[in-house]
């Protein structure tokens, strides 16, 4: 078998990989899209806001410890504990679901049935607002996470196709678990979609918020809810994201490579979101394998929004979206 389509297989496994971390954000997007008509886009700020809250419970570190430090004059940095993984990651989905609340009550209540441009321009406030307060809390230094996933090379898989071509493959481990956990997440976020009252409210409220409103559907409880889930997604994304890259601040650009995904699944399907994510993953690794040497590379930068513009000239609902016709 030819050198150039081994790579190319090890090259198309990794994209799957990839591709299937950027849906995780992408599943953030959907699922506030979906009940609220509103494009989030602080969701990578969120999974970004999450992977440090979650790293300072975990290292027991002192919130706001440089603005303490700095207004009474002590050196206190951290109270001298670790905490479990386990707990800190319910301890910090805690903190997303209150987040959920305060975003609703203190922001999204006050902007019901106003126009979408104003909701988008609210979540491009929140995101700045998040990234602030994220760096006050916890300070802007790299961290690392590690919350006891497997990391590195496969051995099995290596093994295998080292057996079967003569050159192993570098698969790794972490993204096999993001895989799976990405699979678990559509299963369930489907099912509750589809399934569950609350999830038949959430599309009602998408719909129409007054005609939800006017079945009895609570319009401040579906938004709490789908925030809150949006939260739990952001935890996952970013504990994925964090435990491969480092807890850093350049963590919140992913939500610009999921607008791709979107573009492609739809902005309404959180299979679409998974479907996108794949292709964005596996188009831009091959794009740069076998195209990027030719035209100097670097073609990872763009390619997956070079993509989704082709597919908005000839197909802007996606693959998944619905289209929506409006008779006059």
């Amino acid at each position: 078998m030819p050198d150039t389509l081994i790579f190319g297989m090890e090259v198309f496994l990794n994209g799957l990989m990839a591709g299937v971390l950027y849906a995780l954000v992408a599943l953030g997007f959907v699922l506030i899209y979906k009940a609220s008509g509103i494009f989030n886009y602080a969701q990578g700020v969120m999974a970004l806001f999450a992977a440090m809250t979650l790293v300072g419970i975990m290292e027991g570190q002192v919130p706001f410890a440089h603005l303490i430090n700095a207004i009474l004059g002590t050196e206190v940095h951290h109270f001298g504990w670790h905490i479990p993984a386990f707990l800190a990651i319910l301890l910090t989905m805690g903190v997303m679901v209150f987040l959920a609340w305060a975003v609703q009550r203190l922001i999204f209540r006050h902007l019901v049935n106003q126009e979408p441009i104003i909701l988008f321009m609210a979540t491009i406030g929140l995101a700045y607002f998040l990234e602030g307060l994220g760096d006050i809390m916890w300070g802007a230094d790299i961290k690392k996470l590690d919350v006891g996933l497997p990391q590195g090379i496969n051995t099995a898989i290596d093994e295998v196709t080292y057996g079967w071509f003569g050159y192993g493959f570098f698969i790794d481990n972490l993204d096999i678990v993001a895989t799976v956990i990405a699979a678990l997440l559509v299963v369930v976020l489907v099912m509750f979609s589809q399934y569950t009252k609350q999830g038949r409210a959430m599309r009602a409220v998408a719909d129409d918020h007054q005609a939800a409103l006017s079945v009895g559907v609570s319009l401040n409880f579906i938004w709490i809810m789908v925030w809150s889930v949006a939260g739990f997604v952001a935890l996952v994304a970013g504990i994925m994201w964090g435990t491969k890259s480092g807890v850093q601040f350049s963590l919140s650009l992913i939500a610009l490579k999921a607008l791709p995904v979107l573009m492609l699944g739809g902005f309404t399907s959180i299979p679409g979101a998974i479907v996108g994510g794949l292709i964005i993953g596996v188009g831009e690794k091959l794009f740069e394998f076998l195209v990027g040497p030719l035209i100097g590379g670097a073609t990872e930068n763009w390619f997956a929004y070079v993509l989704a513009l082709i597919f908005l000239v000839f197909r802007p609902q996606g693959l998944f979206g619905e289209k929506i016709i409006e008779r006059v």
